[in-house]
């Protein structure tokens, strides 16, 4: 295997041990595979966002820390503001089963709703900057000129997880038949959110 091979396949490992985990964006694109609302878009903009990000960091924009670490804390406040507010949201559809019904009679957010609130969850998320862009920039420039490839690898572990999470959701679909699997999940949802914003306040203040 050549040295860029052995980079990119460095990069696919880091980029699925940083996104394989409980989280809001990960949470919002199961939720989506679930209902088979907007998955083909939701799955784009997290993929080509991790890819933004990850060349990002690799370009070398760790800098911003560095030189404006008043930028962490507003991102920070801002994510968790974010988070705490979709928290309240998902509890208010798990207090409501008849609105989260997997076929039509569950209320169905357009497409540029969804895309959106996948925004937001994405680009709001101080944990994407500080893992994605700083921590991931950081190990790519320790493969020095094979750099791009870590990225590569890195871009592309991200591809396969969200195709992975919000098209493998639908075998789910069977579970989900009932309001009452639907009331749990965004239960999860909302307690998972509310821990991630109350944990980023509280590092902040």
């Amino acid at each position: 295997m050549t040295t860029g091979l052995l980079a990119a396949t460095a990069g696919l490992g880091m980029g699925l041990s940083l996104i394989v985990a409980i989280g809001a964006q990960n949470a919002f694109v199961l939720r989506q595979g679930l209902r088979l609302e907007h998955v083909s878009a939701v799955v784009a903009v997290c993929a080509i966002s991790d890819a933004a990000l990850i060349l990002a960091g690799v370009a070398g924009n760790s800098w911003l820390s560095a030189r404006l670490p008043d930028a962490i804390t507003i991102i920070r406040l801002g994510g968790a503001a974010f988070l705490l507010g979709y928290a309240v949201h998902a509890t208010r559809r798990a207090l409501r089963p008849s609105a989260i019904a997997v076929d039509a009679g569950g209320a169905r957010a357009g497409l540029l709703a969804t895309v959106a609130a996948c925004l937001a969850l994405t680009w709001l998320n101080p944990h994407v900057y500080l893992d994605t862009v700083l921590l991931l920039g950081s190990v790519a420039d320790s493969h020095g000129g094979r750099r791009w490839w870590f990225a590569a690898g890195a871009a592309a572990g991200s591809l396969l997880w969200f195709c992975a999470l919000g098209y493998g959701a639908r075998l789910l679909r069977p579970l989900f038949a009932r309001p009452a699997a639907w009331r749990v999940l965004d239960a999860v949802i909302a307690v998972v959110m509310a821990a991630l914003g109350a944990g980023l306040l509280a590092s902040t203040l």
